[in-house]
């Protein structure tokens, strides 16, 4: 059984005469009778009943009738639906951030991506695990740091960040423009406990660097951690652009040497999937939110960071 044939079938039953029918959907009469004929035979019963020039929608036709009305409309619905979607008036976003730093900046251009995209349902989870779960197709988007290179994987670079030791302003600390890695550990430090995936690349660094830390409290609440630096109870780690952006002039961000902390951030995409107009809209959205922010970065490394 075909569309087309469906199709054929419906137009017949509106007008009831074959010659008819067949001007109006631009088909010779013989084609239009060889498709009813094979639709009657595929479904084992007669769906019209010729009387001479004229024809009569039998019983059987009369259900076949009605449960094509009902596909045909499903079928328009569905449609309508999907250029709904195309013109993101209605659809839904799955987003993962590495919890902490860039889950935050996520956060931040919610508010413009609802006003702009009202209709569309958009989720954003804060997790560790975010390029593995674009791969297992359960979110459409990662913000991550740049992962290791993946075939599977459409990455697009958004920015690098440098990582600073932030402390009070009355920290002892506080008149410092720079200071080495191996400092560190001889200061209370607030940071995010193991198996985060900033604190990973932390624990690295002091493999290399022949160190330990023992930080006084673990959080994964980038907010709270700087509430509790804000209250002078330690100093933490941060990206530079988190920084400038949560910064309410209570902090001192202190360059860190011997190693730098760099990270370069991008947006992870699974390359079989379809990105739509929703991905798209967020991923603009997110970018100029970044670049509207480089400049007032800028300002402040020449002034305060470097």
């Amino acid at each position: 059984m075909e569309l087309r044939q469906l199709e054929y079938f419906m137009a017949l039953c509106n007008d009831l005469h074959f010659t008819k029918t067949a001007e109006k959907l631009r088909i010779g009469q013989p084609t239009l009778s060889y498709q009813m004929k094979a639709l009657e035979d595929e479904l084992g019963v007669r769906l019209f009943d010729r009387l001479g020039k004229k024809i009569a929608i039998t019983e059987a036709g009369e259900i076949l009738h009605k449960q094509c009305k009902k596909m045909f409309e499903n079928l328009h619905s569905a449609t309508e639906q999907i250029e709904e979607l195309q013109k993101v008036k209605r659809g839904k976003l799955v987003i993962g951030a590495l919890s902490g730093d860039l889950s935050l900046i996520a956060s931040k251009v919610l508010l413009e991506f609802h006003a702009k995209y009202p209709h569309v349902q958009i989720q954003l989870f804060s997790i560790d695990d975010a390029v593995e779960k674009v791969k297992q197709n359960e979110i459409d988007l990662a913000l991550t740091f740049m992962p290791k290179p993946d075939d599977s994987f459409i990455h697009i670079p958004l920015y690098q960040d440098e990582f600073f030791l932030v402390v009070q302003m009355d920290h002892a600390w506080s008149d410092r423009e720079a200071i080495e890695f191996r400092e560190i550990q001889s200061i209370p430090l607030i940071l995010n406990p193991i198996g985060h995936c900033f604190r990973k690349l932390l624990e690295e660094a002091c493999l290399f660097a022949e160190i330990g830390l023992q930080p006084i409290i673990e959080s994964t609440d980038t907010k709270a951690i700087l509430e509790l630096v804000e209250e002078g109870i330690g100093a933490t780690i941060l990206s530079g652009k988190l920084f400038l952006l949560e910064n309410k002039g209570d902090l001192k961000a202190i360059k860190i040497t011997n190693p730098t902390f760099i990270k370069e951030v991008s947006i992870v995409h699974h390359k079989q999937k379809f990105m739509g107009t929703a991905a798209k809209g967020f991923i603009e959205i997110l970018m100029n939110f970044i670049n509207e922010n480089e400049a007032l970065a800028e300002s402040y490394k020449e002034t305060q960071l470097s």
